[in-house]
């Protein structure tokens, strides 16, 4: 069993950022492009945007091509949440908001980040690996955890909550430990906010206690991820995948999620990818390690409804979320465009 609280002790970074020398965001001058985790999303909210924005159509079919089917089609049809389609789906659209970013809106990043799966755009952007390479990575790294899971901690979640002082949670887990139930810390985003894996009979359990020790639950997701108990999965995909992919140096400082250290060639790269699978991540330490490499504005590139919004980041970013666009917007648009159809009619006497 891993405590949460036990991550930062077990932080041992090979290179660190450093303590920011500066404490405002309008004093840290450097640009970060950050792509989020995974979340989940339903195919009305997704699907829309690959199928319509000129920057996702174009890495769409760089994906087709890629993996020789149409991705749009079998994310449509996908019954599970984290299908290998809806991964290269979020994979694309985080690209194309990247895309957008640089072309459209002149973002000029000093430095990369990408907690949890946003490493697999991180290395598409920074150039350790060709855009196509990720896509093929990617679908071959979701069969090789399904193939894990399906032997090992077939019946594990990891689970997303927030609100949770620490003390409260500490005892909560030592009842866990008094009865020999299970655990593993996969993570933590924000004070309060932490992500544990559990296996599922116990989901009850964690749920009812997060709830009387005040906080919230927020979701849970399968497969489970970031655990120290899954390195054999790391060891899997290292064997069974990796091998194939030859990472190139990163263009750019590329900031890692477990312990905040900087990257910056090919063999960290690597390591970093396969950290993933053992190391939980830790967003508060990336956060100090952006501000230590004088960021002061983060453009957050991909469809996310987490850590654009989390405490710790609005307090020491400029934050600019480039994510899909939302509901309202979109009705803006069809009223604006019914607007111009109506004057346009007017104009010709219609």
């Amino acid at each position: 069993m891993t405590r949460p609280e036990a991550i930062s002790e077990t932080i041992t970074p090979t290179e660190t950022a450093g303590p920011s020398t500066v404490e405002s965001a309008e004093s840290r001058t450097g640009t970060a492009i950050v792509f989020p985790g995974m979340g989940p999303a339903s195919f009305a909210e997704v699907g829309k945007f690959l199928l319509l924005d000129p920057y996702a159509r174009v890495r769409l079919a760089e994906a087709d091509e890629a993996l020789g089917y149409s991705v749009f089609d079998r994310f449509r049809d996908a019954e599970e949440d984290y299908s290998v389609d809806f991964q290269i789906a979020f994979l694309v659209n985080s690209m194309a908001l990247a895309d957008r970013a640089v072309d459209a809106l002149g973002v000029t990043p000093t430095v990369c980040a990408g907690p949890s799966f946003g490493q697999k755009a991180t290395a598409a952007f920074v150039g350790s690996l060709s855009f196509t390479e990720v896509v093929r990575l990617t679908a071959e790294l979701a069969r090789c955890e399904e193939e894990y899971f399906a032997d090992a901690y077939e019946d594990v979640v990891t689970h997303c909550f927030v609100r949770t002082p620490q003390d409260r949670l500490d005892e909560l887990l030592a009842g866990f430990d008094d009865r020999g139930a299970w655990y593993d810390s996969s993570g933590r985003l924000d004070a309060g906010f932490h992500m544990l894996s559990v296996r599922e009979r116990d989901l009850d359990a964690l749920t009812s206690g997060i709830s009387a020790a005040g906080g919230y639950s927020m979701y849970s997701m399968r497969p489970p991820v970031h655990a120290a108990a899954f390195s054999a999965l790391r060891k899997k995909a290292e064997e069974d995948v990796f091998g194939a992919y030859a990472f190139a140096d990163p263009s750019l400082p590329v900031v890692v999620d477990h312990d905040g250290s900087v990257v910056r060639d090919a063999a960290g790269m690597r390591t970093m990818m396969l950290d993933t699978f053992d190391r939980p991540i830790h967003w508060p330490v990336m956060v100090e390690s952006l501000k230590g490499l004088g960021v002061g504005t983060l453009y957050v590139t991909g469809p996310d409804n987490l850590f654009h919004r989390l405490d710790v980041t609005k307090d020491n970013f400029e934050v600019v979320a480039l994510g899909l666009p939302k509901k309202r917007a979109r009705e803006r648009e069809r009223a604006t465009a019914l607007d111009r159809s109506r004057a346009a009619r007017v104009r010709r006497g219609a």
